[in-house]
């Protein structure tokens, strides 16, 4: 099952890009004003996401369709 996690940008560093689903950095899902970031891994929670709360897929659906994720029309 794919799980979905919101970190800090500033915690992009700490991340092994090798362990989620979006490869590299530049693949992240970032919120309007670049200080957050999705990542989505699959199977164990990897060692740097522990603590950190997850979401299913229609829990962050309905989280990046918020405010801080997409502009008004």
């Amino acid at each position: 099952m794919r799980k979905y996690v919101i970190v800090d940008v500033s915690s992009f560093e700490s991340i092994d890009w090798t362990q989620v689903l979006e490869g590299e950095q530049s693949n992240a899902r970032l919120n309007l004003d670049g200080t957050r970031g999705v990542v989505k891994f699959e199977g164990g929670t990897p060692s740097f996401l522990i603590g950190e709360p997850q979401y299913n897929h229609a829990e962050i659906l309905a989280i990046l369709s918020g405010a801080e994720w997409t502009v008004a029309e």
